[in-house]
């Protein structure tokens, strides 16, 4: 019993490698994965920008850390990481579905869980690859005069971690979307656009219903600044009850996508 039990594991895991191997190849060379990367480009042309301006200017000091910070709450945590988890992660199931090629995958001797799980870790390693690119190169450009201070590092790891976690745990809710949901991409703009940049505003417990309100508690952003507007009304999660708040829901969320795909039939239309 524990020697099948031992080679259902390694099998397991085995499928879970050269999977995960596959779909990150596939999703590297897809067309959306270019316009995306475009996309997640446009903070280093807009911290570009800044930069020609201040130089031009003839100004002695720009607060790049200050600049960054903004960058982070008004362009990365309210529109990127939604944008990219939105349609990397409802892609996992509805790709299949859409191309034709779930019929090929499920009558193959894998397990069901595996093809959600490897394919929901290649892309959001693909997500996670793209943002983590953007976000350096835009803190490089605003702080090339103090390179040197490595305090400004700590901040570019905290707000690359916080980001990142937010893709695991968005990505995952999103995979799970899409495996039950045939308009999933719909649902989901209107989840992120409305719900997430909406209830999180509310008073009490009751913003802790929105993902994003976890990823402003780990955030330490000046309340004073241009954008403190976004941290209205945020009574700040402990960050160990917000980090776990996170995985947990992350857990949760590709529990459920990876039982859904397992028992439910795919129609496939013409």
């Amino acid at each position: 019993m524990s020697k099948g039990k031992g080679r259902s594991q390694s099998l397991f895991f085995n499928s879970l490698g050269s999977l995960f191997s596959f779909f990150f190849f596939v999703g590297r060379r897809s067309r959306k994965t270019r316009v995306f990367y475009v996309i997640s480009f446009l903070p280093v042309l807009m911290s570009l920008a800044i930069k020609f301006i201040h130089l031009s200017s003839g100004r002695s000091h720009i607060e790049g850390i200050s600049v960054f910070s903004s960058m982070i709450m008004v362009f990365y945590l309210q529109f990127l990481i939604l944008i990219l988890a939105l349609f990397f992660g409802t892609s996992v199931c509805s790709e299949e579905i859409e191309g034709k090629t779930i019929t090929y995958l499920t009558t193959r001797p894998i397990s069901k869980s595996a093809i959600i799980l490897s394919k929901y870790m290649a892309y959001t390693f693909l997500v996670v690859l793209m943002t983590v690119v953007g976000l350096v190169l835009s803190f490089l450009i605003l702080n090339v005069d103090y390179l040197d201070e490595l305090a400004l590092y700590k901040i570019l790891l905290k707000y690359m971690g916080v980001l990142l976690i937010g893709l695991i745990c968005y990505s995952a809710l999103f995979t799970f979307i899409g495996t039950f949901l045939k308009k999933s991409i719909l649902f989901g703009l209107i989840f992120s656009f409305g719900w997430e940049n909406v209830i999180q505003y509310f008073p009490g417990s009751t913003q802790r219903l929105a993902i994003v309100h976890y990823l402003k508690s780990l955030l330490h952003v000046p309340t004073g600044g241009r954008f403190s507007f976004l941290l209205f009304r945020l009574e700040p999660t402990p960050p160990l009850v917000a980090v776990t708040t996170l995985f947990l829901l992350t857990v949760i969320f590709l529990g459920l996508a990876c039982l859904i795909f397992s028992i439910k039939e795919y129609i496939l239309e013409d």
